[in-house]
């Protein structure tokens, strides 16, 4: 069975308490970027992997869209979906996203976001992604970046004084599995390097249309000042590609 960290009480209510968890997209730090990188949801049929509380599927119902679903594994994810997206026709399904099984271009649009370093087949991910396209759709996608992924520890080395001195980058080569620790639990994450995400997308009939590896906006530097690290090394991976025509 896929790990399901999320519909863990404790793990729950520590993700729960997270900015982007409580004041949702414009408390993520990556959303300046991300939001440009959208596109038109205006009488689109929207799929969302890993959606989370629904932040995405909110907004691209927000943005004009006639249909959207939203995948998750995580149960708790997705009773504080419905409850966050009240009054809005958007379809929740739990699954994890690696069974996906929708029909032939039944989608225009395919986004997700913080999700794929969950997944261990991204191959798969992609040929099912896809299939479920129309041609010239739109799959956009963000994860951690292969720079933070490649240690289990993703961390910064100290000095004696608990200063941050660097972000170090072992094994990045090394594709795979890496037990990490994220809120106070241990999580089964994929690593893998920029190289192979890039090509498994050209490889599965995708064309590349951007590709962001975000800063904190001033903005949110200044609510959040705590952030003001993310400048020195890249936490996200966010990539823009439209399915082959």
């Amino acid at each position: 069975m896929r790990e399901n960290k999320y519909d863990d009480p404790d793990f729950f209510e520590n993700y729960g308490h997270m900015p982007r968890s409580v004041a949702g997209l414009n408390a993520a730090g990556e959303w300046h970027v991300l939001q440009k990188m959208m596109p038109d949801f205006e009488g689109k049929s929207v799929l969302d992997l890993g959606c989370g509380f629904g932040w995405h599927c909110i907004y691209a119902k927000q943005q004009g869209a006639k249909r959207v679903v939203g995948i998750d594994l995580s149960s708790k994810m997705l009773e504080a979906a419905k409850e966050k997206s009240a009054g809005l026709e958007i379809e929740y399904q739990q699954m994890a996203i690696e069974d996906i099984d929708f029909s032939l271009q039944e989608f225009d649009v395919v986004i997700s976001s913080l999700a794929f370093h969950y997944v261990k087949d991204f191959n798969l991910i992609c040929q099912k992604i896809n299939h479920c396209l129309q041609p010239g759709g739109h799959f956009i996608f963000s994860q951690e970046h292969p720079v933070f992924t490649s240690r289990p520890e993703q961390d910064w080395i100290l000095d004696g004084s608990g200063n941050r001195l660097y972000w170090p980058l072992d094994h990045y080569q090394q594709e795979g599995i890496r037990h990490t620790s994220f809120l106070g639990h241990t999580v089964t994450k994929y690593h893998r390097t920029l190289e192979r995400v890039l090509n498994v997308l050209i490889d599965s009939g995708f064309i590349i249309k951007r590709v962001s590896e975000p800063k904190p906006s001033e903005e949110t530097l200044e609510n959040y000042p705590e952030m003001k690290d993310e400048n020195r090394r890249p936490i996200f991976l966010m990539v823009s590609a439209i399915k082959e025509n």
